[in-house]
């Protein structure tokens, strides 16, 4: 391998890696019961910088799921503009690019929990039932579960 195929495959693991941590971490943070308001900062910028080091790498299916992350953390600190404005990134990110199973069940619950946290209850209605319509075609029972119960708690 030349030094610039080794130079390509270090940059290609370092922003895997952290893209990939930094989902992690932001994962914690919604989870965490009681989050500081530096924390909810914290929270806001990883999921965003995750987003980033994706874009450097990754495929259509990452940035979807970059922009999910980033609405859910908006959705969580109940901020709707926000929420819904990378949750409609996602789901043209879905359809621009025919990527479907969880993604596209994902990317209708992001819609619906953003409109939710906008009170919107009109559009959070359309965005749960496609969501639900999508489920039946997620290939994995433990993927289809996970979007089924997430739907729960828009």
């Amino acid at each position: 391998m030349t030094k610039t195929l080794q130079d390509i495959e270090q940059w290609t693991q370092f922003h895997r890696k952290t893209a990939v941590a930094l989902f992690n971490q932001v994962w914690d943070l919604m989870e965490k019961e009681s989050r500081t308001e530096e924390e909810d900062f914290l929270m806001v910028h990883k999921a965003h910088a995750s987003r980033y080091h994706w874009n450097e790498i990754g495929e259509p299916v990452h940035f979807s799921r970059g922009e999910w992350q980033i609405s859910r953390v908006y959705a969580v600190l109940k901020r709707p503009e926000p929420s819904l404005y990378h949750a409609k990134r996602n789901l043209a990110i879905c359809l621009e690019h025919k990527i479907q199973d969880f993604d596209l069940a994902f990317a209708y619950e992001a819609m619906a929990r953003a409109y939710s946290v906008g009170d919107e209850q009109e559009l959070k209605e359309d965005y749960l039932r496609l969501a639900h319509e999508a489920a039946p075609h997620i290939e994995k029972d433990g993927d289809r579960n996970l979007v089924l119960s997430d739907l729960e708690t828009v």
